[in-house]
């Protein structure tokens, strides 16, 4: 009889904890919902009672508890309740969208000025090892910036390693933004986009430019550390570590290519030991890039069809067709690999920026007199315009506002005796027609 009595006891109190474990679920749904309502009315304020209850009795509910929480917190600039959303939600889901929740708790301490720079450094390395793509812009560039202070003189290693980190996630961003703005572009120009993807459009090509803009912030501060004189020791003294490490060999190559340390034997060894290591499309074409430096332009042209053929990806053909492009002296023959290149990612900014460069570099001897040479600047200027509007991450701004300064004024135009607006045909080997200024 007593054993029957311990059962029913048992029984009805996990009767009446699954009975009152119901109800306090219905009461976290009932204020999870209040709650949001009152976020998207933009009753900030109102919507505080609903959060710390949710954080206190429903704190895995969801992680939009705090997302949610966060914006609330933001846009009342209320401190104490953001590191509550923070700390609340880093608890319940440490593994779902850590990195942007560091990220943007970084920005709001160092928005209100209430962390120190060691303080918000600290957050964005939490972040950064999480996940540096998920990090805000301009925090992927203050965490850098951190680093090069930090590591610049006792372990300059560090700082490449994380320069290369962080520009292969701007690098992923920005392709990714390439494709969808080019999508977009596409429908816009035949009239077919609707509402909500014009304002997508307008949203990837913010987030682009301001890419750019990072990418060409951490290009200007790894040029303080990155010359051939620091370079080519260090990665001398790595080499016989390093030598089959395929991502290791990777990068220094491009390092040594992108700072013209290329002359340099190192660069050649550090290519062909590129090339055994990972027999990949990109290391067969800085090969070629060396037969061609030692004469062999058979070889090169055989290695860089070689690398081109292997390459599957047509972001990364265009980039091949670019770099060989770059490494042409002859300016007509360089500006039909761009286009070529162009062929495979027509959103490709770099390569009408490009073009643009062998236009500007051409002024001088592509006319007659101040107006024609004056004019060659138009023809940059509208390529340059071209890349901005395809690809908003290429950084064409600096190139736009150089080119723009130096176009025919009015007084010039006016002096010449030329027609605004009318053409005129740019002389040399460039031969494009291009529109007078009209203003």
């Amino acid at each position: 009889m007593k054993k029957i009595t311990t059962y029913l006891l048992t029984g009805l109190f996990l009767f009446a904890a699954v009975g009152i474990n119901a109800q306090a679920s219905q009461e976290c749904n009932i204020k999870y919902n209040l709650f949001k309502g009152d976020v998207n009315t933009k009753k900030y304020e109102q919507s505080k009672e609903n959060l710390n209850y949710l954080m206190t009795n429903c704190a895995s509910l969801s992680v939009n508890i705090y997302k949610y929480g966060a914006k609330v917190a933001l846009n009342t600039k209320d401190a104490a309740l953001y590191k509550k959303v923070y700390e609340t939600r880093l608890a319940n889901f440490p593994n779902k969208g850590a990195a942007k929740a560091h990220s943007d708790y970084a920005t709001f301490l160092s928005k209100n000025k209430l962390a120190s720079d060691v303080e918000i450094f600290n957050i964005l390395e939490k972040a950064y090892k999480i996940s540096p793509k998920d990090m805000g812009v301009k925090n992927i560039f203050k965490y850098f910036k951190g680093i090069v202070a930090k590591y610049k003189d006792s372990d300059p290693q560090k700082v490449f390693d994380t320069y290369d980190d962080v520009m292969e996630s701007v690098g992923e961003k920005l392709d990714d933004y390439n494709k969808k703005i080019g999508k977009l572009l596409a429908k816009d120009s035949l009239g077919t986009i609707d509402a909500k993807e014009k304002k997508r459009l307008k949203g990837y090509t913010t987030n682009s430019k301001a890419l750019g803009l990072v990418e060409g912030g951490l290009d200007a501060d790894i040029s303080i550390i990155a010359t051939c004189e620091r370079l080519i020791p260090m990665l001398s003294k790595n080499f016989e570590a390093k030598k089959t490490d395929g991502v290791w060999l990777r990068r220094s190559v491009s390092r040594l290519y992108n700072k013209d340390c290329q002359t340099d034997p190192l660069f050649e060894k550090m290519a062909k030991a590129y090339a055994d290591v990972t027999q990949s499309a990109d290391a067969f074409n800085f090969v070629a890039g060396v037969l061609e430096r030692n004469g062999d332009k058979n070889g090169a042209a055989a290695m860089r069809k070689k690398a081109f053929d292997l390459e599957t990806d047509p972001l990364k053909k265009a980039r091949l067709k670019l770099r060989e492009a770059q490494g042409t002296r002859n300016k007509s023959r360089a500006r039909a690999l761009a286009y070529q290149a162009l062929k495979y990612n027509p959103n490709m900014g770099k390569a009408y920026i490009f073009i643009a460069n062998l236009y500007a570099k051409s002024a001088n001897s592509c006319g007659n007199n101040e107006f024609e040479k004056r004019m060659v600047y138009v023809a940059a200027l509208n390529k340059a315009q071209k890349a901005q509007r395809v690809d908003p991450g290429s950084g064409a701004g600096r190139y736009i506002r150089s080119y723009r300064s130096n176009i025919p004024s009015k007084k010039l135009i006016f002096t010449t005796g030329v027609t605004p607006g009318s053409a005129h045909k740019v002389g040399c080997w460039i031969g494009e027609t291009v529109r007078v200024p009209k203003s």
